[in-house]
């Protein structure tokens, strides 16, 4: 039996690497499970260097999981936001933020193909050689190159330019959320970029916006509407970080449950993403 020592040492990464590639808390937890069931299954020693090893395995499984993903997103009700990371807070000494998982950077990563993806985030964001994912996904040395840099390219378009500064992205998340709650509509205006986008996932379980929200004023008017159902008296509105970043978390008295995910830049939110979605949200204890 090989060690347990050896795949605790690289869970983080590999749990990490496998909620890139999927979008899913579940998938990612799945493919991890699936990757120690092989894993352990292996004779003692016959494994040379653990790293390389493992990082192939869960690769392939989650690209074995992404078929059957892809057919279910094509008949999606409404925008597909990933599962989002919902965490108390960071560390106190973090002044940046990590770009790479956040929630809209992980939805343009999920337009890519999945060849496309695996290659970007092995490479752009985990270093990993291009040799060792050519041999992880079967291509050639120069089209897994072309792959990452066809991903790059849409990144780079398709990517919202997001603060990377802790502070500012924090100061906008409250502005919203003193906005919103006041019921003060100017002062929401003020901190929406122009050309704010708001996307709602329900997944056709629960009432969301099926089309995404564009404009300072759409978008506010639509808060507003949103905030006339909400009961403040009873609902929890919590500060978390999600996927790296200040967030917030809504929860009412009935249990359902909202998380907002923000893009900030230049001190304006210029993306919302909430997810409302109860089968995306059941990973969650708040």
């Amino acid at each position: 039996m090989t060690s347990n020592r050896e795949f605790e040492e690289h869970r983080s990464r590999l749990w990490d690497i496998s909620y890139r590639i999927t979008g899913s808390v579940a998938d990612a937890d799945d493919a991890l499970q699936e990757a120690w069931l092989r894993w352990e299954r292996l004779p003692d020693g016959s494994v040379e260097d653990a790293g390389p090893f493992l990082r192939t395995v869960v690769t392939r499984i989650c690209l074995d999981m992404i078929g059957s993903a892809r057919a279910r997103r094509e008949i999606y009700a409404g925008p597909w936001l990933p599962e989002p990371l919902v965490t108390e807070g960071g560390p106190e000494d973090r002044v940046t933020l990590d770009d790479t998982v956040s929630i809209a950077m992980l939805a343009v990563l999920q337009r890519l193909t999945p060849a496309e993806r695996t290659a970007f985030i092995l490479h752009d964001v985990f270093a990993v050689p291009f040799a060792e994912i050519a041999e992880t996904v079967g291509r050639s040395l120069s089209g897994v190159r072309q792959l990452a840099s066809r991903a790059r390219r849409r990144v780079r378009e398709e990517a919202p330019t997001r603060s990377t500064d802790r502070g500012e992205h924090q100061r906008a998340v409250e502005a919203f959320l003193a906005a919103s709650t006041g019921g003060d509509f100017d002062r929401l205006l003020k901190i929406l970029d122009p050309d704010v986008v708001w996307r709602s996932d329900g997944g056709g379980i629960v009432t969301a916006a099926r089309v995404p929200v564009v404009g300072h004023e759409k978008t506010a008017h639509f808060v507003e509407r949103v905030m006339q159902w909400v009961d403040l008296s009873t609902t929890r509105i919590l500060r978390r970080e999600v996927n790296g970043a200040p967030g917030l978390v809504m929860i009412d008295q009935t249990g359902l449950t909202v998380v907002l995910a923000f893009t900030v830049h230049d001190g304006f939110i210029t993306e919302i993403d909430a997810v409302v979605n109860p089968e995306k949200l059941r990973h969650l204890h708040m």
